[in-house]
C-alpha cells in the first residue's frame, strides 16, 4: 500500500477544502444541499437555536443559496433525507437507511421501561394508522416512565421507541415537536423492503469507520469524537 506524506499545513487545506470551507462555493441551491449530505454521510441534528441549528448552520456555510425550507423539503416533502441515528440524532440520506437495520434490531430487544411501553405500542401504531402524524400531545396516555433523559410520558416515550425500531418516522416538525407517522408512509417501499446490506457485525464496523473518515476527509489513528 503506497503510503502518502502530508505536512500539516497541506492537510488543513484539504480538510476545509473537503468541507467546502476554502475557495469559491462547490455547493448551490436544493441539489447542493443532498449532494454535501451525501458526501459527509450525516449532519448531526442538535435542537438548541441561539442563531440557527446545527444543520442549518453547517449548511448555510457551505452551501450557495441555502434556505431553511430546501433542508424542510428535502425531509418532509421529497424524503431524500431522514432524520435517525447515524453516531448521534442526524440527518442522513434515506437510500441510507438500510445500513442501520442492525441498531432498529436492538431497540426491539431490548429498551429502557420495554415492558410497560410494550403494553401500548401496538395501540399507538392503530391511531397513527387511522388518524396520521401525532405527537406525544396528542396521545391521551396517562402515566411517566424511566427514559433516557428523565422520566417522560408514556406517549413520548412509546412513540420514540418505535421510531427507533423504524416502526415509525419523523412525519415532520412544528418547532422541535416531532410529529411521527407510520415508517410505510414516509420511506419508499423499495427502500424499507432491501435487506440489511452488512448483516455481519464486522463488516458493518469496517463500513462504519470507513464511513467517518469519509464524513470527516482526513482522520488520525487516535481518539475522536468522530467515534462517538
Amino acid at each position: 500500500m503506497e503510503t502518502v506524506q502530508l505536512t500539516r499545513e497541506q492537510a488543513r487545506r484539504f480538510l476545509l477544502r473537503r468541507h467546502g470551507l476554502l475557495g469559491g462555493y462547490r455547493f448551490e441551491g436544493k441539489r447542493g444541499v443532498l449532494e454535501f449530505v451525501k458526501q459527509e454521510g450525516c449532519i448531526q441534528f442538535d435542537p438548541v437555536n441561539v442563531c440557527g441549528r446545527s444543520p442549518e448552520l453547517v449548511l448555510v456555510s457551505r452551501v450557495k443559496g441555502f434556505t431553511k425550507q430546501m433542508l424542510y423539503e428535502l425531509l418532509y416533502q421529497d424524503r431524500v433525507l431522514i432524520d435517525y441515528f447515524d453516531k448521534n440524532l442526524s440527518i442522513f440520506a434515506t437510500e441510507d437507511w438500510p445500513y442501520f437495520e442492525c441498531y432498529r434490531g436492538q431497540h426491539r430487544q431490548w429498551e429502557r421501561s420495554h415492558a410497560d411501553i410494550e403494553t401500548v405500542s401496538e395501540q399507538v401504531k392503530g391511531i397513527i394508522a387511522e388518524r396520521g402524524a401525532v405527537c406525544s400531545a396528542d396521545l391521551d396516555m396517562p402515566g411517566k416512565v424511566h427514559w433516557y433523559w428523565s422520566d417522560t410520558k408514556l406517549s413520548r416515550a412509546a412513540l420514540e421507541h418505535l421510531y427507533f425500531t423504524g416502526d415509525l418516522a419523523v412525519h415532520h416538525k412544528k418547532g422541535t415537536v416531532k410529529y411521527y407517522d407510520l415508517i410505510s408512509r414516509c420511506v419508499p417501499e423499495e427502500i424499507l423492503n432491501r435487506k440489511d446490506p452488512l448483516p455481519n457485525e464486522q463488516d458493518h464496523q469496517k463500513w462504519r469507520v470507513l464511513r467517518r473518515i469519509r464524513s470527516v476527509g482526513l482522520l488520525w489513528n487516535r481518539p475522536s469524537d468522530a467515534w462517538l
